[in-house]
């Protein structure tokens, strides 16, 4: 009766153990934002994206200080954060949602596995559904994720002057490449 008690107890813990969270994270992925015309290069980039997601839920944040975009022009920048983004009153844009297909991606074996990421996409104060494609690719224990998705300016009620309309582009697009590492548990 002592053996069956302490397989079972011994079962019950590598069960337990597989149910737990497997968690890779990082605080200096890349965001790269794109509204430029023919006429103009107006893109920024921001190396301090905040990002996390479950491996086996398939649950995913992202968290990106809208200050922390860098344009190659300082006027561009000053103007991106207090006419466009409003930074003081929205210092940041969030995603949450869920890979929902993370049961296709092996962990265990290097490759490269296209993933789909729905959820919502908080940006200048206005939360919106969103869907993209992306690729994870496994190499060891570091996971690298990359993404690409159009913004509608008018969907983040984010207005566009008349002086600049023709220089904006009325759409954006960003680029996501986030480099992860299992979260120490």
């Amino acid at each position: 009766m002592k053996k069956i008690i302490a397989l079972s107890f011994v079962a019950l813990l590598s069960l337990s153990g597989m149910a737990q969270k497997k968690v890779y994270s990082t605080k200096t992925g890349t965001a790269f934002f794109d509204a430029g015309t023919g006429v103009e290069d107006i893109s920024g980039t921001n190396k301090a994206t905040v990002s996390a997601f479950d491996a086996i839920s398939g649950q995913i944040q992202f968290s990106i200080m809208v200050k922390g975009f860098e344009f190659w022009s300082q006027l561009m920048q000053d103007h991106f954060n207090e006419n466009y983004m409003e930074s003081d009153k929205y210092p940041k844009s969030t995603f949450t949602g869920k890979i929902t297909n993370i049961d296709k991606v092996n962990f265990d074996k290097d490759g490269s596995y296209p993933v789909v990421v729905k959820g919502t996409l908080e940006i200048h104060g206005v939360k919106k559904e969103v869907e993209t494609k992306g690729t994870f690719k496994v190499a060891g224990e570091s996971v690298n994720a990359t993404s690409e998705f159009i913004v509608v300016m008018d969907d983040y009620k984010i207005a566009i002057p008349g002086v600049v309309k023709d220089k904006l582009s009325k759409t954006a697009k960003i680029k996501i490449n986030c480099t992860y590492s299992p979260l120490k548990q």
